[in-house]
């Protein structure tokens, strides 16, 4: 992939892209080649994540074969600690740049940088994620296969020329054909990219999200075949009497969802306070070692976990643990699958900690499978007689988990109903979803992909109005040409080399640190201006006065200015950076960037 995009740089090669889009805007409509371009871009979104599959595969399939047999127990400690060495040193020496979380950099990218993701992303998750999952790192691989394919999207977009809301539409369709992909799930992957990018549901954007989901889907399985990540067939059917049951699986999954956000917050802020990666790795993957050798279903994805919970075989989902425990004993079985739900979370983000790469989509689901089942076991051995169906409470477990953690109720739904058949569980999928994200809501105001987003006012909504004001740079409309003035200038003084010298009708009045005091206007001083005597009694600190507000370069977001515009009636307001004066934001140039940036979005 690298160097087909070195290829490009080549002379022959723009040569012929020039040709080619000459002929394009001839021959082909915007529409037609953005349709064409969907279908290119759930193609490149859908290799990608088959590239990941396979390499994670390849990897753990060399140790299952050659090494696990011997030393499975020492190696659940070791090997996540060196996979993730090897992303340290791959960062280090190679990429030396930030891998951030797959879709929250994704996002991050649509709010801020008008949907423009560096190239490297391509590659670097390629490579970083199949060590941390194949060595055993207890995160997933949406996260980075959503990464890859959001980078091929900008990057496709960025290399034919198309605009900022076609470029932005493109990304939407890489997820979608990743998420489509990895699952093989279309109809889900078109609510995910709706769900948590924010997207226009309109013709103009279902259809691109159509054709990438299809074309990603068919190209898993033309190289990946007919084998699916989750294998089940749905066998029992929804009884009505279990709807108390389920009511209460979703009060479950809604607070377990809240103490998974809570568990990744936590473990994500400790790990901060750490500068050194190496000091990261060493502490994260000590922790994460142990924890393996202790609990070994925590190493890697956990697929292996969901797929033998649906079949009903618990034993074979716990497997071998270093404890001599009775697993003929239910109790303990769903001891332990609680314990597996707890430190799934921990697990997953102290990976992250450690320097590691990957997502928190699947392990949100192995959370979700684990507790769904313990939940029905406990169910149907408290002496009650109940007797519900553990396969289906493991389904609707992953599903409330998922609306929960991820704030994507509509995904969770139909995610799991398509990837296992399970349409005839719609009702306590709705069910379940709705309560969970309900009770996560209220207490977690955003997901674990954008709450820092939204801390930052960087968060896409579907609230179109604001969207275009974040996707504002400040920079970009903050003036700095104005005369500033001292607080001891003369009037006199200040109507030569201000008023004379400049075109504006404001001044403001700094001290010697750069710190702003007040503001002249030409008003202020209209009435003296032919004054000769007031020239040398009259100084500037006795005519300024204070702004009718202020701007925070640091804190204040578009949306922020914005309304200290509207509340303080003024048309130009300063913008203090570091405590200094930096300039100004006049109304009238905010509103010119506003309509700009919406045509740029919206056409």
């Amino acid at each position: 992939m690298r160097d087909f995009l070195l290829l490009l740089k080549m002379p022959n090669a723009r040569s012929l892209l020039r040709k080619f889009l000459i002929w394009k805007y001839k021959h082909i409509s915007e529409r037609q080649f953005v349709y064409i371009l969907s279908i290119l871009v759930g193609f490149l979104a859908g290799m990608g994540t088959v590239v990941l599959k396979n390499l994670t595969h390849y990897i753990r399939h060399f140790f299952n074969l050659y090494i696990f047999k011997d030393y499975q127990s020492t190696l659940y400690f070791v090997l996540p600690i060196i996979g993730l060495l090897l992303v340290y040193i791959i960062k280090q020496t190679w990429l030396k740049k930030h891998i951030g979380h797959g879709i929250s950099t994704t996002l991050h990218a649509i709010s801020k940088l008008n949907g423009i993701i560096p190239r490297y992303n391509i590659y670097a998750g390629l490579i970083t994620a199949p060590l941390t999952v194949g060595f055993g790192g207890s995160v997933g691989l949406q996260g980075p296969a959503v990464s890859v394919g959001a980078a091929l999207g900008s990057n496709a977009a960025r290399l034919f020329h198309m605009n900022t809301k076609t470029r932005l539409l493109l990304i939407s369709c890489a997820a979608a054909g990743a998420m489509a992909s990895m699952f093989k799930a279309p109809i889900a992957a078109i609510v995910f990219a709706i769900e948590i990018f924010s997207l226009d549901i309109a013709f103009a954007s279902l259809v691109p999200l159509l054709l990438a989901s299809v074309s990603a889907v068919v190209t898993s399985y033309f190289f990946l075949g007919t084998d699916v990540l989750l294998r089940f067939e749905l066998i029992d059917k929804f009884e009505i009497n279990d709807i108390a049951f389920y009511v209460v699986l979703g009060l479950v999954t809604g607070h377990m969802s809240v103490y998974f956000s809570k568990v990744f917050f936590t473990i994500t802020n400790f790990f901060k306070q750490f500068e050194s990666r190496a000091k990261r790795l060493l502490i994260g993957g000590l922790a994460i070692g142990t924890m393996l050798f202790l609990i070994p279903p925590l190493y890697g994805e956990g697929y292996g976990i969901m797929n033998n919970l649906l079949k009903g075989d618990h034993i074979a989902a716990i497997g071998r643990t270093p404890f001599n425990l009775d697993l003929d004993n239910i109790w303990i079985v769903i001891g332990l699958l609680f314990g597996i739900t707890l430190f799934k979370a921990i697990a997953m983000t102290t990976t992250f900690g450690a320097g590691g790469v990957g997502g928190v989509f699947i392990p949100t689901l192995v959370m979700g499978s684990a507790l769904g089942n313990a939940f029905a076991k406990v169910i149907n051995n408290i002496g009650f007689g109940f007797d519900v169906s553990e396969s289906n409470f493991t389904l609707i477990g992953m599903t409330g988990l998922m609306a929960g953690v991820l704030h994507a109720p509509l995904t969770a739904i139909f995610l799991i109903a398509e990837i296992t058949g399970g349409y005839e569980l719609f009702v306590p999928l709705m069910l379940v979803s709705a309560i969970s994200f309900a009770i996560t809501k209220y207490y977690i105001s955003h997901s674990v992909y954008t709450l820092k987003l939204a801390e930052r006012g960087e968060l896409i909504t579907h609230d179109k109005d604001q969207n275009v004001l974040m996707m504002l740079e400040i920079d970009k409309v903050i003036e700095t040409n104005f005369v500033i003035l001292t607080p001891d200038m003369t009037l006199g003084n200040i109507l030569k080399n201000a008023v004379a010298k400049s075109s504006r009708n404001h001044f403001p009045v700094v001290n010697e640190s750069q710190e702003f005091l007040g503001v002249i206007r030409l008003d202020d001083i209209r009435h003296m201006m032919f004054n000769t005597d007031l020239y040398d009694k009259v100084n500037a600190e006795s005519l300024m006065h204070a702004d009718a507000g202020i701007i925070n370069y640091e804190e204040d977001t578009m949306n922020t200015i914005m309304q200290k515009f509207k509340t303080s009636g003024a048309w130009n307001l300063p913008v203090i950076k570091h405590g200094k004066y930096y300039g100004y934001i006049s109304k009238s140039k905010l509103l010119t960037a506003y309509r700009r940036q919406l045509i740029n979005v919206t056409h």
